[in-house]
């Protein structure tokens, strides 16, 4: 690992990013509601610091977004498989009921939070905490020490919600062995690829110009809402898209669909020299603003807790709205 010297304002990009991630990720989605914030001290330290951590990795390696995005994935392995064992749980949350297990899994809630810890807990935090520090965009926030830091925060932030949240919620479960070794080994494998595997990206001049930047900002409203919506059972449905039985497969596989297109087409677009940070933040905007109207839709259980949401979603449209307010500039593709 190289050491580069200290970025001018790493601190405070570091210490920003550490913050809005549990925001984004949980508070924006309604978890917890505003009235429980205070809950959001117990998920600062593991989504803070592992988000933080997974930029230092990708940038001091000169990785790009593909990598950011399968650490992403590793992270929700082990919040999601190792320290709150949801994945393999038969009782927290009811989410054994929502689709058949498959390998011990709990397939539905497995296929819904593993993309979304990387897209909402790891790669939008990132992208919009480098659209508001776009000098240190390339470029680690940390020195070494603080990404030791990080690391060890990383790791009794899991410890912390695991003797917290994972023993009120699910006491007295313990994931299979043969679980927890598949989630290890799937961590280990996703970091060898990320780090080691794949090489930077650099922009393609054949790639398909993107469309405008409020065309991007809807298309992320749509995703952001639709995945969410063929995956998590609301308004009285005990499975996906109120499906019953063997026919869940069909939300599963169409929201697996979804999945693919959507990074298909932003990879495409992405790679081209067209694409601006006013495409970015209105791609960002626009999932966000999907994913908080869901959570309004569907998880925001009072009518004071869906007031309380919108007026939040409403905050983060203005925030962004001024970050908007910079000057467009290319954003290469990495």
């Amino acid at each position: 690992m190289n050491r580069p010297a200290k970025p001018k304002g790493g601190r405070r990009a570091a210490l920003l990013l550490a913050v809005i991630t549990p925001v984004i990720a949980e508070l924006t989605l309604g978890n917890p509601p505003l009235s429980q914030i205070w809950l959001m001290l117990l998920w600062i330290p593991i989504y803070g610091a592992g988000t933080v951590l997974i930029r230092e990795l990708v940038r001091r390696r000169r990785g790009g977004w593909p990598s950011i995005l399968l650490l992403g994935l590793a992270y929700g392995i082990v919040e999601e498989g190792l320290v709150l064992q949801a994945l393999s749980s038969p009782t927290m949350y009811g989410v054994a009921g929502w689709a058949p297990r498959f390998l011990g899994l709990n397939s539905a809630y497995t296929e819904l939070n593993l993309p979304y810890h990387a897209v909402f807990s790891v790669a939008l935090p990132i992208l919009l905490v480098e659209l508001a520090f776009p000098s240190l965009r390339d470029r680690p926030y940390l020195k070494r020490t603080g990404v030791v830091v990080a690391g060890v925060v990383f790791v009794l932030g899991g410890l912390l919600l695991r003797v917290t949240v994972a023993t009120s919620i699910d006491p007295g479960y313990q994931a299979p062995v043969a679980v927890l070794v598949g989630c290890v080994a799937a961590v280990v494998l996703l970091a060898v690829v990320a780090l080691r595997v794949l090489p930077p990206t650099v922009p393609d001049a054949s790639a398909a110009a993107p469309p405008g930047p409020w065309v991007v900002g809807g298309f992320g409203v749509l995703v952001g809402f639709g995945y969410l919506a063929l995956l998590f059972p609301f308004g009285g449905a005990a499975q996906p898209a109120f499906t019953h039985g063997g026919w869940v497969a069909v939300p599963m596989l169409g929201a697996a669909v979804v999945a693919v297109l959507a990074g298909w087409l932003v990879r495409r677009w992405t790679a081209s020299g067209g694409w601006t940070d006013r495409h970015s933040l209105c791609l960002a905007g626009g999932a966000l603003a999907g994913h908080t109207a869901f959570g309004v839709v569907a998880n925001a259980a009072t009518l004071a807790d869906k007031l309380e949401l919108s007026i939040l979603g409403l905050v983060m449209v203005g925030l962004l709205a001024l970050l908007g307010r910079r000057r467009p500039a290319p954003m290469p593709a990495r």
